[in-house]
């Protein structure tokens, strides 16, 4: 299996659930499902591990007993967190407010800055995955393009993403350009990009490239809680394309990953992914 180099947030969810769906000027009864590991960086991480590949998180928590969990509960996992590091503020919990069709809003705490340090030598490892705003991540893409396979979520900001595979959500391209989606993808990720995929919850995704652009369908299943769905679905585009599938072959199972996600009541990837990965190794 890969070796794989994850830049990406850890966090710890404090999960409400509501009554009903959130309108504005709503009241809301909830109950507080207590803390749980979350984050781009777990949740794809660990989707990536049960699936057999060498996993290294870089990141940065709180030097505090909040950072000392989250920090334990990845390593639990297989996951190397010896990349993580600390800041001097307090590790802030991030607000999951979760509604009956298992739809999520998020208000996540104002972070640190967080700034990275010289890039790795790229020859160890197979893949990175870039999922943060962190100063210095277009850096690091770039000085990996040659060495590894580069996918990158696309930013919250329009700072560029060096990468061969560019994901993003619907929802994040709402508003953000009038240009064709491919041209959009080649302004954010450049000359390197082969494929820009655009996920659409249980519409599928789309994946556009030179050739033109081709749909892929989702899995149906049970919404039990959306959290992470983006994540595992990084995660099983990730793990296709390293065990040498084609981007569609990697979108479907990409869509099956997703599908485990939000059938889950966790953030991170919970038991149904471990049974879909075991019954797969039974087929082989």
């Amino acid at each position: 299996m890969a070796n794989i180099f994850l830049i990406a947030n850890l966090n710890c969810d404090r999960v409400l659930h509501l009554d009903k769906p959130i309108h504005l000027g709503g009241r809301f009864l909830y109950q507080d499902q207590g803390q749980r590991l979350g984050g781009g960086g777990s949740n794809t991480g660990i989707s990536l591990a049960y699936a057999g590949h060498k996993i290294a998180l870089m990141s940065e928590v709180g030097k505090d007993h909040l950072g000392d969990w989250l920090i334990n509960q990845v390593q639990a996992h297989k996951i190397d967190c010896s990349y993580i590091s600390r800041h001097k503020s307090q590790t802030n919990e991030l607000i999951l407010m979760v509604t009956p069709d298992g739809e999520r809003t998020i208000v996540r705490p104002n972070r640190p800055l967080f700034e990275l340090g010289m890039p790795l030598e790229w020859k160890h490892w197979d893949a990175l995955y870039i999922n943060t705003s962190a100063q210095g991540a277009s850096s690091w893409s770039k000085s990996a393009l040659n060495h590894c396979l580069v996918v990158a979520q696309l930013g919250k900001d329009e700072r560029s993403r060096p990468c061969h595979v560019l994901i993003a959500s619907a929802t994040d391209m709402l508003g953000r350009s009038h240009l064709p989606c491919w041209e959009y993808g080649k302004l954010i990720a450049g000359d390197s990009l082969k494929h820009f995929v655009v996920t659409n919850g249980e519409h599928g995704a789309t994946v556009y490239s030179e050739q033109g652009e081709q749909r892929v369908p989702a899995n149906k299943t049970k919404v039990i809680d959306a959290t992470g769905a983006g994540d595992a679905y990084a995660a099983g585009l990730i793990h296709g394309l390293t065990t040498e599938l084609s981007i569609i072959d990697s979108m479907h199972v990409a869509a099956h990953w997703a599908a485990c996600a939000v059938a889950s009541e966790t953030s991170i990837p919970g038991q149904q992914l471990i049974d879909y990965l075991n019954k797969n190794d039974e087929c082989e």
